[in-house]
Order: C-alpha cells, then structure tokens, then sequence
C-alpha cells in the first residue's frame, strides 16, 4: 500500500477515523461512530467528554483491524492529524483525568443572558458586540469558548476549586483528544493549534498568544490554558493502542481542516462544508481582513512554527442537517434523509404556496448574529404539503449560503467569488447542490470523495513529518459541477422573500 497517514475526525455529530494513501485522497480503512447529544435545557447542548474520546480510540481500533485485514500495515502509517469540532469547550483535572463537567457544545447558547451581563460593562455601557474584535477577531457570541469557559468558572463549583487549586485544564476538543492520546495524567501535552485558539476569543489575532486583556475581561486564569502551536509539527506520540509511538503532527478546527483538504490554500478561494450547521471560509492570504459586514475574522492554518499564518474570513449557519433532522425526529414529516430529496423535488411541480423556513432554533448566526431569533415556517396555504416544508428547509441552508458570500465579497473587494468548493454529509443532495448554485448564483464544485475534512488532516500531519508538499500542485481529485439555472431577476425575488422571512424570526425571546 506505500505509506499511509491517518486523521482523527471527532464532530459534532459523529467520530471517525480515516486512513489515506499518502499524497492521494485515497482512503483505504476507515469507521464511523455516533456520538449523543444532551440537551438539559432549553438552548444547552452537551456532550460526553469520555464518549468524545472512547468513540475516538474504538474507531482506532476499528479501522486500524480494517487496514490489516485488507492487507495493509499499521507501521506504514507514519503521522495522524486531530481536526475537531470548535469552540466546544472542556475542563478536566489535570492531575486526575476526570472532567469537570460536560463539554459545552459550540451551538450551546445558555450564556446568551451572561452575555448581556458583560456587554452592559463595555465603555460606556453601548453593548457593543465588537469591542473586542480589534484584538481576537470576534464579536462577542455565546458561540466561542471563552465566554462558555466564564459560565462554567461562575457556575459549577468543582470548576471553580479546580481553578483555585491550580488542578484545572481548559482546552477545547482537539486539546482534550490530544492530552489523552499522548498520555494524559502521565506525561500528556496540553496543547492546541493556532486555527482552534483562534475560536476561542482568548487569543490575540495577530500576536498568536493568549491575550492579557481578554483574560481579564473574561475573568479567566491563563494557568488553565493549553500552549498555542502551529498546525503542522510533531506535537507528541501515542501513548498505547494500535498506533503506540507513531506522532500526532496536525491539527485544525474542522472547517480550516476542510478548507485544506478542498486544496483552498490560495487567497481568493472559498468552500462551504454542510454538515449539523453550514460553515464557509474564504481563504484571504496572510492578510487579516476586518470584516465589515457580519463575518468573522479567523486563523485558516499555519504549516509550521516557522511558516507565516494565513488567515480567513468565516460566515456560520448553525443549523444546517439539522434542520432535516429535527423534521424527521420532532416533526415525522419524512423517515430518512435520502426521502428528503425525493420530496422535495415533487414539491416543486405542485402549488403549495410560497414556503420559508427559518431555521433559527438557537438564534442566527452570521451575518446577522441575532442570538434572540428563533425557528419559523411561513407562506403556508392549504395545499401545502410536507415536501414543500422539506424543501424550504433545504432552500434555508442555500439562503443563509448566499447571504455569508455576498459578505465575503463586500469585505475581501478584490473580486467576486465564482466558484465554491463544498464537502460534508448533506452534498449528497443534489437537488441541495443545484439549489445552491441558483440561489448564490455561483458554480458548485463537489469533489467525489466526501471526507475532506478529514484530509485535511492527513495532509498536515503527513507535511509535519516530511511526507506531504504542501506547496505542490494539488492532488487530483475528480468533481461534479453544478451551474445556475435561474436568472438573476428569479434570484433576487427570491432573496427579498428570504430577507422578510428572517426579520419576522426576530426578537421571539424578549
């Protein structure tokens, strides 16, 4: 098989560890797992920070027996990556192993009230939720790590003895696998990689160090926080298992990991991967772009501790697959996801009124960050049926899509992006795919194989140890291309339609 390199791949809604030929997007063993969710109350979402990690190592073991049975060698794999769900937020006690609670999941909104508690303190008391952005990129969100770390600080009292008792480590999910894979209590490294720091909103955007001022506005201890690294070193080794002594050199957030793997590493390049949420990053070079319209400023990757960042600009939509999901699992409306497009498509032919959707069950994220939007479904008549519902849902991912590239385009000025690169579960939708190109009104590229997240961080681990040119011509990786169909006066009728739908879900938790 030649040399291998692997990828640990832990998201939102599942784990999974692949393993790919190395300088090709050839996967020869891979497994999947599920992971829950908890939901305690209204808006929180949790996880399990032992099912994060055992789901990890049983997809280790799994996929590694696969590789030998099909003839292959654990010893020819000769780096693995870590990409991760980010801003998902972990405390455990370094001295123990055990969390402190459970992991704070990204789309977890339950410090929206706190939130407004620490905006009510900005200089004069504007509530401006940029005031920290000139230093970490971000506007002030429930979204990213630090205000969730502030909660659990204030809230959970054997957080806050960990942190008297200097006993407490924060990290965010890659931190948390890594600490465990290289040994944990015993000589673990407590690290993390410049792309998931970035989403932390403790981290300065251009120093690459956690900040003094946020950790004071936040009221946070930097003694809790992992050593900030480039994505593409050597960051430790395996400690036991099926891949004992072989070193973890990469590590990215999910979607700069996707990025990666689309081969987006020139400025100007853009990929949305549609997976729980919908997530878009625009590759802008080692320029720090100012977002002026909504988006976020963001840390892409930085190939090595001597090689210089490159950043993005990052639009998010929360709710993407989910959406589907929360029709078929609360609603019934349809029993699978492949019955989703079938019905979606017959829907067109029939009258069933004008149908939006408006997913926005924990509020809308960019370019709009209204944390007090909520979910509605509007246009309804009395012939509308489920198959209407269900595409609305779909044409509500392709809006949110539009809305974050016509901000890319106003902020980056250098000129319109006409191609997007897209990965993730939900491209398997081809009616999702050409919808997405009528309505953003640009040339959809679907790569065939589907883990490109996962190559991403394959191909900086494989770089950290001297067997990936990153540098190189891309590897070749066969595509399908979808175009518009619409014209562009269609387009814009049925954006104005979106845009009344969104202002109509605001404002619902006042």
């Amino acid at each position: 098989m030649g040399l291998l390199v692997g990828s640990i791949d832990e998201g939102t809604s599942s784990a999974r560890f692949s393993i790919f030929k190395v300088g090709t997007s050839e996967i020869v063993a891979s497994h999947q797992m599920e992971i829950k969710r908890i939901h305690p109350n209204d808006g929180w979402t949790e996880q399990d920070p032992f099912e994060l990690l055992n789901s990890v190592k049983k997809c280790i073991k799994i996929a590694t027996e696969k590789l030998v049975d099909s003839g292959g060698n654990v010893k020819d794999i000769v780096a693995i990556g870590v990409t991760n769900q980010r801003e998902s937020t972990i405390v455990w006690d370094k001295y123990t192993g055990m969390p402190l609670y459970n992991s704070i999941v990204w789309l977890d909104v339950r410090t929206a009230p706190l939130l407004d508690s620490l905006l009510e303190k900005t200089p004069d008391s504007n509530m401006d939720k940029n005031y920290l952005r000139h230093i970490c990129g971000l506007p002030m969100s429930p979204y990213f790590s630090a205000i969730k770390l502030k909660w659990l600080k204030d809230n959970i009292p054997a957080v806050q003895e960990a942190i008297e008792n200097d006993r407490c480590f924060f990290g965010t999910v890659d931190s948390w696998l890594i600490w465990n894979l290289t040994g944990g209590v015993n000589g673990g490294v407590h690290i993390t990689d410049v792309s998931n720091a970035s989403r932390t909103m403790l981290m300065n955007i251009a120093t690459f160090k956690w900040d003094k001022e946020l950790l004071t506005y936040f009221d946070l201890p930097d003694s809790i926080l992992p050593e900030i690294r480039s994505s593409s070193e050597i960051y430790g080794y395996f400690s036991e298992g099926p891949l004992e002594g072989i070193p973890l050199a990469g590590c990215l957030g999910d979607q700069q990991s996707a990025l990666v793997g689309q081969q987006c590493l020139k400025s100007g390049q853009a990929k949305a991967t549609y997976g729980t949420g919908c997530f878009l990053l625009y590759n802008t070079g080692t320029t720090m772009v100012d977002s002026r319209h909504g988006l976020l400023t963001t840390v892409a990757y930085q190939m090595g501790p001597n090689e210089p960042p490159v950043y993005a600009l990052e639009g998010s939509v929360a709710v993407a697959g989910a959406a589907l999901s929360w029709l078929r699992d609360n609603l019934t409306v349809l029993s699978d996801f492949d019955q989703a497009q079938k019905l979606a498509e017959e829907a067109e032919s029939e009258n069933g009124g004008e149908v939006y959707f408006v997913p926005a069950f924990s509020g809308l994220y960019a370019p709009y960050w209204q944390p007090d939007a909520r979910g509605i479904i509007c246009g309804i008549t009395l012939d509308t049926k489920k198959g209407h519902i269900i595409r609305a849902a779909l044409e509500a991912v392709c809006f949110q899509t539009r809305d974050i590239l016509q901000a890319m385009n106003r902020d980056y000025g250098k000129e319109t992006l006409s191609v997007l690169q897209v990965d993730g579960g939900m491209t398997a939708n081809t009616l999702l795919m050409q919808l997405q190109a009528d309505l953003a009104g640009v040339t959809v590229v679907r790569p065939n194989m589907a883990e490109c997240t996962s190559l991403g961080a394959a191909m900086v681990a494989a770089a950290a140890v001297g067997h990936w040119d990153l540098k190189g011509p891309p590897i070749d990786i066969p595509s399908r291309v979808w175009t518009p169909k619409i014209t562009d006066e269609q387009r814009v009728f049925k954006s104005s339609k979106w845009k009344m739908a969104v202002e109509r879900s605001l404002g619902w938790t006042l």
